[in-house]
């Protein structure tokens, strides 16, 4: 029981912390739909799974203690969050009167830059590995761990839902979509510098040092 409250907690904690996650599905609501939204929900949930399955399958102490291969991730993730927010920055303003009828993402871009942004994030990949070698038991059976990783994952999905709802509803919303390219720029630097930020520090201690 000790144990399954310790990663219940430290899920919950780890899930609502802000994050490239946070920036995509927020900028997703706003700026596209309410399905867009739940959809890159949807695909982060999925992408936790990523982090889950090889660690299960003893992928996640390989990474645990090889330096250059954490730092392989990082800088893959850095880049990818980069080239989104490239993307982002450059976008331009578009006449008015604002019309969101074709807005949304097509379903399956939606799932993939929810899948991509948590697949490739090096901070997922230190928590999942963090949580399944220093938390749970190594005694504990194989599927309660899968258990443990599901509840992980349906955790990130319903919380960025969640989000995708407060940001996709009310009279603040259609405001914003008046100056959503500038909002899209604004989340684009957001990416920028958190994939910078995982650039520069891509040769820093891993993930089993302090």
């Amino acid at each position: 029981m000790t144990e399954l409250l310790a990663v219940i907690t430290i899920t919950l904690l780890a899930v609502v912390s802000p994050g490239p996650d946070f920036a995509m599905v927020t900028r997703n609501s706003l700026l596209r739909s309410r399905r867009s939204g739940v959809l890159t929900a949807l695909g982060i949930g999925l992408g936790v799974l990523v982090h889950v399955t090889y660690t299960l399958v003893g992928v996640g102490l390989l990474i645990q203690q090889s330096l250059w291969l954490f730092n392989a991730i990082k800088l893959l993730g850095a880049a990818y969050l980069i080239y989104l927010g490239w993307k982002m920055l450059r976008a331009q303003p578009v006449g008015e009167p604002v019309d969101t009828s074709g807005a949304a993402l097509s379903d399956l871009a939606a799932l993939r830059i929810g899948f991509l942004t948590n697949a490739l994030n090096p901070k997922t990949t230190v928590f999942i590995v963090s949580l399944f070698m220093q938390v749970v038991r190594t005694d504990t059976p194989l599927v309660v761990q899968i258990g443990y990783g599901l509840f992980v994952s349906a955790a990130h999905m319903a919380w960025f839902a969640l989000v995708a709802l407060c940001f996709s509803t009310g009279a603040v919303r259609e405001r914003l979509l008046a100056a959503r390219h500038w909002i899209d720029r604004a989340f684009g630097g957001l990416l920028v510098v958190f994939g910078v930020m995982l650039g520069v520090a891509s040769g820093s201690n891993g993930p089993t040092q302090p």
